[in-house]
């Protein structure tokens, strides 16, 4: 690109204000990291960053002052930053510097600097990148260390020593392989040597910011780039020991199970195809969690892991507290599904009846969509036939779910037995004591307890009998009963 084509792609009112402001008060001021290389490969980002020779605190506060009623400042001196929120984007002033580190903390020691030692402490080429919005050099890039390059070859690379980088700070593994899994990179071979001989210093970084960057890799198109990543650099043990303890093969007599691992990751890109929720693919990448701690080899059956659905559900409160990701009703989900993944399978081995239909949309409620996404990207199985076979019967029971509701709607919104039938039969007036048995009869339909008018009758024949009323019409004698029939 010629800088007149960096200057279209900043070119916005927001870009000239702040470089009028940065000119009236005599300083350098650049666009950088990576909203710049989101810029040039045309991805959308909000987050704008600007760097400033001398105190960025200080432009901040010259451009809210621009903007007036529409912006938000808000400063934070021992950072030596500010952030202005206006409309939807988030403007972050700071003060190019350069940084020193301790090899016990990520913290770094920050001072002073200039342009080129800013863009030098970046993490990876494509983020060192900045664009003037001075007016005599507005759009012109800044690119020491060959990022464009690097986005054309589509690889990630450090601008500097990678083993000090990540040294340094261990987080930026973490960010390496993020980037890769959410552009469609490749870590560059030394860089990725570099994590591998680095791995062990994750130790120092919190769990808290490893979540993040895990959900991010979640987040992505194909999730499973990252998790191989994090196995073949040594991280993966290390930050989520109970995920690396699902690959291998175990055989006896020749006789093997399937990779879990690698089975899980399929799983989690099938899912991650069909849906963008980012707890449902979490589910996906726990569903088999419990396989290692179920597993057992029998002489009859071969390799087997019964109640990994049940161990692995009991597993993921502790797994969600090790990973420090919340312990509310995305945890709660997320069991659910594990808990539950089994079931649609086994409800397509069996006879498609309504009161199995029913018993699985009640167990899961809300969460049936999607654990029928989870279901049908769990079979990963490569022949043909089998797959074909119970995505069909996958499609019945979703017919079946609809079905079922819609005769569960007209069962359950009135009773079998009416109220003044009730009344009829235990000659009792209008009173809390019919609404009881109506309110119980309704419940019994709803838990598939009544299938007809006559057990119906029968409950209520019970029931009475239970409260101590006797029935001065047996209900089997009424004509006007016995010649009805349910609508």
């Amino acid at each position: 690109m010629q800088a007149t084509e960096y200057s279209s792609l900043i070119d916005s009112r927001v870009f000239h204000l702040v470089g009028e402001v940065a000119d009236s008060m005599g300083r350098e001021c650049y666009v950088v990291g990576g909203y710049v290389r989101d810029l040039i490969i045309h991805r959308h980002s909000k987050d704008i960053d600007f760097v400033t020779i001398g105190a960025g605190i200080e432009v901040a506060q010259a451009v809210a002052a621009r903007l007036g009623n529409k912006s938000h400042l808000a400063v934070y001196r021992n950072f030596g930053t500010a952030q202005i929120h206006c409309g939807d984007d988030e403007l972050e002033f700071v003060g190019a510097r350069r940084e020193s580190y301790d090899r016990q903390s990520r913290k770094p020691v920050v001072e002073d600097g200039t342009l080129d030692d800013d863009l030098a402490r970046r993490d990876f080429t494509i983020n060192a990148m900045a664009i003037c919005v001075n007016a005599g050099r507005f759009g012109e890039l800044v690119d020491r260390y060959d990022g464009l390059g690097d986005i054309s070859r589509r690889i990630i690379r450090t601008p500097l020593d990678p083993d000090i980088t990540f040294s340094d700070d261990p987080l930026r593994m973490m960010r390496a392989i993020r980037f890769a899994t959410q552009l469609g990179f490749d870590i560059y071979p030394e860089t990725l040597d570099a994590i591998t001989r680095n791995a062990s210093r994750i130790g120092i970084i919190s769990r808290e910011r490893i979540a993040d960057e895990l959900n991010k890799i979640m987040a992505s198109p194909v999730p499973s780039t990252g998790w191989l990543l994090l196995r073949q650099t040594g991280l993966l043990p290390l930050i989520f020991p109970q995920l690396a303890a699902m690959e291998g093969i175990s055989r006896v007599n020749g006789r093997g199970h399937k990779d879990n691992f690698f089975h899980t990751l399929a799983v989690l890109d099938n899912v991650a195809k069909a849906s963008g929720n980012l707890w449902l693919r979490w589910a996906a990448l726990l569903h088999d969690i419990g396989k290692p701690a179920t597993k057992h080899w029998d002489e009859k059956l071969g390799w087997t892991f019964h109640n990994h659905d049940f161990v692995g559900s009991k597993m993921i409160p502790d797994i969600f507290r090790h990973l420090k990701l919340p312990l509310n009703d995305k945890m709660k989900y997320v069991r659910t599904l594990v808990g539950l993944h089994m079931r649609p399978i086994a409800l397509v081995e069996d006879e498609v009846t309504d009161s199995a239909v029913r018993r699985l949309s009640n167990y899961a409620q809300e969460y049936r969509d999607d654990l029928m996404i989870l279901a049908k990207a769990d079979i990963t199985s490569r022949n043909e036939e089998k797959r074909a076979r119970f995505l069909a019967n996958f499609a019945i029971v979703e017919e079946k779910f609809k079905a079922v509701e819609a005769k569960d709607f007209e069962r359950n919104r009135k009773p079998l037995v009416r109220g003044d039938e009730i009344m009829h039969i235990f000659n009792l007036p209008q009173s809390p004591a019919v609404g009881k048995f109506i309110s119980a009869l309704l419940e019994a339909q709803r838990e598939d307890q009544i299938p007809d008018r006559d057990s119906a009758l029968q409950f209520v024949y019970r029931m009475g009998k239970e409260m101590g009323i006797e029935p001065v019409n047996p209900p089997f004698d009424m004509p006007s009963l016995s010649q009805e029939t349910t609508e």
